[in-house]
């Protein structure tokens, strides 16, 4: 049987699929199924890899009837990456629309985004409407892809890309259908201890009723501190002028409104963002179940659709338990953003002081910053984020005359997002394109800005005050900020490049348990397992963090380690 079978549904809750081969043509007669489930189930022990124009249409229709997939090819994933890949991010990228592009047909706009529903406990992922195209069209989308990816910059790397966002995909439905084990009357004692008791007619909390007043006595007249402008013009009574009512400005200030405009401020948002309503719209039978959007942000960093799931507040975290007899196994990669620019500069030192599993800051003063591991933080971080002024100036000189290829990395990213050219995480996932630098020559991250000796890679010249022919400052404003973004970005995209290997392959150790990903978040895992599998589980996690890291970055030095808790509850883990 093919390593590979193209699959699409039909009315009825049938299917068409075919076996196809190496280059995306039929390696084989065009099967028409009454049952796509069924199809799936008999063929899934043989397949190596389904390939279907999207998980988020198929996949949960799978779970829901039991079936699991081991592996899958995304086509509108894969669209999405080579279309970033070739300068074009933004166009639709629906199987349509690259059908379309194929044919030199007008392009179809995608469909727009859809809200998710509220507390729905039926799978969150609906099909996609206006996009539906000929089974023939989609063989040939995917065989031009495939097509596409070997004029990659580096195709391996692309190919190992769109396998790990597709592998996401799946894991993303799956999370969805598991979800996050979720204690209400748990969240509404918190609820009570933190707000008091609600008021008939919906409006504000016991708790936050008595902080607008203490605002107010403070003022000496009637303020609202949900309101910003009403906070700013009550400053400005006072002779104070602010800019805003962020928590850090307030702060500055001495007016005894500042401590009860904190706290408001604080539990208001857990009022509005994770309050009794969210509770009632979105938890059921125990469970919260977001939807996670893999590569969701522009980095590849993962977003959600609704419930807020990326920013539940610690305080609430104790709303999540573990079933009866069930653990949390809460998992943490260390210092990643460090250990990944060390791992993509190819850096001798970095990559030696990344080499172990403990504290990379403070390893990294004892080498360069006598001691001091606050300044060796601020100095890596900068680099990273493009703090290049002031202390941070002083800090990233001492750094790059220890780190030379580490900083260059960044610097030269900074130099390429500044000259409005592309710039590229370690396996390809590429930065918008500047607007109106449509000529300007593409700079590949890693194939330009490779370490000498690298594959790809060339001899380059620099200093220790910077990049070869990189003047500081000779950028516009806009030039500068779009720096610090691609700066950032080689770095940061090539962490989600890891963390998406990583949950692959921790999924597929755990496959055979009981255990099931209920959550992931950026460098944050957890797995809901049976007590006796919580250790085994750990040692999956820990394993699957260091596997990323060779199979994203190659055999290098460098360690990716996680840190690990078991836990009944989240709040407990940290």
């Amino acid at each position: 049987m093919s390593e590979r079978w193209a699959l699409a549904p039909v009315e009825g809750g049938g299917a068409l699929l075919a076996p196809v081969g190496a280059d995306g043509a039929p390696a084989g007669p065009v099967l028409r199924e009454p049952d796509l489930v069924a199809a799936v189930r008999d063929r899934e022990p043989e397949v190596d890899r389904w390939v279907w124009r999207s998980t988020s249409e198929l996949y949960p229709r799978l779970l829901a009837a039991g079936v699991r997939v081991e592996r899958c090819y995304d086509i509108e994933a894969g669209e999405s990456l080579l279309l970033g890949h070739e300068g074009r991010l933004g166009e639709p990228r629906s199987a349509a629309a690259a059908w379309a592009r194929l044919r030199n047909a007008p392009v179809p706009p995608d469909p727009p985004p859809r809200s998710a529903v509220p507390g729905s406990q039926s799978s969150l992922f609906e099909p996609h409407t206006g996009t539906d195209l000929p089974f023939d069209a989609l063989l040939d989308v995917y065989a031009e892809q495939l097509r596409r990816h070997d004029e990659a910059a580096h195709p391996g790397r692309m190919r190992l890309l769109t396998a790990s966002e597709s592998a996401g995909m799946l894991v993303a439905a799956e999370m969805h259908r598991s979800g996050l084990p979720w204690r209400a009357d748990v969240h509404r004692e918190v609820l009570d201890e933190l707000l008091g008791e609600r008021y008939a007619g919906g409006g504000e909390p016991r708790r936050l009723a008595e902080l607008t007043d203490e605002v107010s006595r403070a003022f000496g007249r009637r303020v609202r501190p949900d309101l910003p402008a009403d906070v700013i013009k009550a400053f400005a009574s006072a002779g104070i002028r602010v800019k805003s009512t962020r928590r850090w400005e307030l702060a500055e200030i001495d007016h005894p409104a500042v401590e009860p405009l904190i706290a408001y401020k604080k539990l208001y948002r857990i009022w509005t963002a994770h309050g009794w309503s969210w509770l009632q719209d979105w938890v059921r039978e125990g469970r919260f179940r977001p939807e996670f959007l893999p590569g969701g942000t522009i980095s590849g960093r993962w977003t959600t659709n609704g419930g807020g799931a990326l920013q539940i507040p610690r305080v609430i975290r104790r709303a999540v338990v573990a079933d009866p007899g069930w653990r949390l196994v809460v998992a943490d990669a260390d210092q990643m953003e460090p250990r990944v620019l060390a791992a993509i500069s190819r850096d001798p030192g970095l990559m030696e002081v990344a080499g172990h599993d403990g504290d990379l800051y403070t390893a990294l003063s004892d080498r360069a910053f006598s001691g001091d591991r606050d300044h060796a933080k601020l100095a890596l971080l900068g680099a990273i984020y493009g703090q290049t002024s002031g202390d941070g100036l002083k800090n990233l000189a001492a750094l790059r005359r220890r780190f030379p290829l580490a900083v260059a990395y960044v610097d030269d990213a900074a130099r390429a997002g500044e000259e409005g050219r592309l710039v590229r995480t370690w396996l390809g996932r590429t930065s918008p394109r500047a607007a109106g630098a449509e000529d300007a020559d593409e700079a590949g991250i890693p194939q330009d800005l490779a370490p000498p000796g690298a594959p790809g890679g060339a001899d380059r010249g620099g200093s220790a005050d910077g990049p070869a022919g990189h003047t500081p400052g000779y950028a516009s404003a806009g030039g500068r900020a779009r720096g610090r973004f691609t700066r950032n970005f080689v770095v940061q995209g090539s962490a989600a490049d890891w963390a998406l290997l990583m949950l692959a392959a921790l999924r597929r150790s755990i496959a055979g348990m009981r255990a099931e990903l209920v959550f992931f978040q950026h460098d944050e895992v957890i797995v809901h397992c049976p007590r006796a599998e919580a250790e085994e589980v750990a040692r999956a996690i820990r394993a699957a963090g260091e596997l990323a890291g060779r199979i994203a970055f190659g055999e290098t030095p460098v360690r990716f380690p996680l840190t690990t808790a078991t836990v009944e509850r989240y709040y407990d883990a940290k």
